[in-house]
């Protein structure tokens, strides 16, 4: 690749890493793995950079991507050992819940109980508003199918997200 592809690559890659991140990590609850797949995809962006640009949005295509490698990934058996020595968000003590990072995680903790589909179908549908037919292309399945997904995922949630507010209090 020449040089100019790879220097609107590194702007695309330093734009769009924190995206693909946060999205990652509402498909898989974990910050390590979201970072291994947002950066996987970065990679595959790169092998296909021209392909793509002339295709399509570039970030919608390494949000895709993303999320095919964590469904992918979530069709293989368990082979990663998980570190429980260290909790991320409680290193050096742990301060008094803000509510509404109560609320993030019990969300998150709600969307790790689905399928990888159905998941991909709420973040991509609520987190990223994308439309039911933006969702489909993104997934590359019917649109009937992410109808279907999305409320069968919204009905699963919903006792779960009632579950956590009756525990936690309502929200001010």
């Amino acid at each position: 690749m020449s040089r100019s592809y790879d220097e609107e690559f590194t702007a695309f890659a330093a734009a769009s890493i924190a995206d693909l991140r946060r999205t990652a990590y509402l498909m898989c609850s974990d910050w390590h793995t979201a970072e291994d797949a947002a950066q996987e995809a970065l990679i595959r962006v790169y092998r296909s950079w021209r392909r793509v640009e002339r295709r399509e949005g570039l970030l919608a295509y390494a949000r895709r991507t993303t999320i095919r490698i964590l469904i992918d990934d979530s069709r293989r058996p368990r082979r990663r050992e998980r570190s429980t020595d260290i909790d991320d968000h409680h290193v050096g003590g742990t301060p008094a819940p803000d509510v509404e990072i109560v609320e993030r995680d019990a969300m998150v903790r709600a969307l790790s109980g689905l399928t990888p589909k159905r998941r991909a179908c709420v973040v991509l549908r609520y987190y990223h508003q994308l439309s039911v037919s933006e969702t489909a292309a993104a997934l590359g399945c019917s649109e009937g199918t992410v109808k279907s997904q999305t409320s069968d995922a919204l009905r699963a949630l919903k006792p779960l997200l009632e579950t956590d507010r009756s525990q936690t209090g309502p929200r001010l």
